[in-house]
């Protein structure tokens, strides 16, 4: 376990949090903790926990915003890592890396994850957000999470169910000071090669199959690559449009007298031809499109003229252009999400977590 620290009466910022973000934006720590395994892990929210020091706790930095004036406590960097593959079960330690995780299993042959490939940030992190794309989420195959308990001091093993998952949420989100997650289990498909049933729409057509339909799990692996990459949603150093932390808002979820006045304020501003994104999201429950809701609002791709600005190839990334602060972000969702409030009634509501600032 590697310790770092930054003494504030020294003026010199000597742990920067903003190269642990995809963002690449937040200012110091005061004490930066890297721990490498499940031991130095619980170590170190012991040790936070003891001397009552606020911690903060960071694997992939892939779904964080934090402040320009950084965090004032202990940071815990969680670098763990395993990969564990025994028939169709998976045992991931909670700082692996997903994305090289999701191609293993492809390559092993099994099926489940294959079409959340490319999502940026650590294994651990993805029960916490309940992480979801192209039609797969982690909750339809997760069947284990391993964490610290902080409020009982123990090592707990938490079943599908205990987690509480819903729409990118979970148990771990609603209560986020409680548990810090050490392991994820899951079991795969063997579907002799093949992916799981294709469900989204999207990849459907860019595979050429209908929905439902099964295709190589590698071949649906690529065909999601390539569409996340379209969409700036690669990690890539050297494009601005991937400087982000994915999607920024999530796709509301209206009941049913909502969505019918929305869907009214959509035909007074566009014209009433004009139908709005709607999925079924549970009894008397509509979900509609985050993206499209901004675009119609008028933040096209692109949009601003400052540092931070909507990416060049998905609406729903906030980037940073190489020169950009957290208030500048922020500035910049406040207006997006002030002009769609104005535009159809509906306030959107940020994906990643806040830390040190809000909305």
């Amino acid at each position: 376990m590697s310790v770092q620290e930054l003494y504030v009466d020294s003026g010199v910022p000597l742990v920067s949090l903003a190269p642990l973000t995809t963002l690449r934006l937040g200012g110091p720590a005061q004490r930066l903790v890297t721990a490498t395994t499940d031991d130095e892990v619980v170590a170190a929210v012991r040790e936070a926990d003891d001397s009552g020091a606020p911690l903060l706790i960071i694997a992939g930095g892939s779904n964080l915003v934090i402040a320009d004036e950084g965090f004032e406590g202990t940071v815990l960097h969680i670098a763990t890592s395993g990969f564990s593959l025994s028939g169709t079960s998976l045992e991931l330690a909670a700082g692996e890396n997903w994305s090289n995780a999701v191609a293993r299993t492809v390559e092993a042959g099994l099926a489940g994850i294959e079409c959340l490939a490319g999502i940026p940030g650590s294994a651990g992190a993805t029960p916490i957000q309940n992480v979801g794309a192209y039609g797969q989420e982690v909750s339809s195959t997760l069947t284990e999470v391993v964490a610290y308990d902080r409020r009982t001091r123990e090592t707990v093993t938490l079943t599908n169910a205990e987690c509480d998952f819903s729409y990118r949420h979970s148990r771990f989100k609603a209560d986020p000071a409680r548990h810090v997650v050490l392991r994820v289990r899951f079991e795969l498909e063997d579907a002799e090669g093949l992916s799981a049933p294709i469900k989204y729409g999207e990849t459907a057509r860019v595979l050429g199959v209908e929905p439902g339909d099964r295709v190589p799990a590698a071949t649906a692996r690529e065909a999601v690559l390539r569409l996340r990459a379209g969409k700036g949603m690669v990690l890539d150093a050297a494009d601005h449009d991937t400087w982000s932390a994915g999607s920024f808002f999530t796709n509301p979820i209206l009941d049913d007298a909502d969505f019918a006045a929305f869907v009214d304020r959509v035909r007074d501003r566009l014209g009433p031809e004009v139908a709005p994104p709607a999925f079924p999201a549970g009894e008397g429950r509509t979900k509609t499109s985050a993206a499209w809701l901004i675009d119609k609002a008028g933040f096209t791709k692109g949009y601003g003229s400052g540092p931070a600005r909507i990416s060049t190839k998905h609406t729903l990334a906030l980037t940073n252009r190489g020169s950009a602060t957290t208030a500048d972000l922020l500035a910049l969702a406040r207006e997006v999400r002030e002009g769609v409030r104005a535009a159809f009634g509906i306030t959107l509501t940020n994906e990643p977590v806040m830390v040190g600032c809000a909305l």
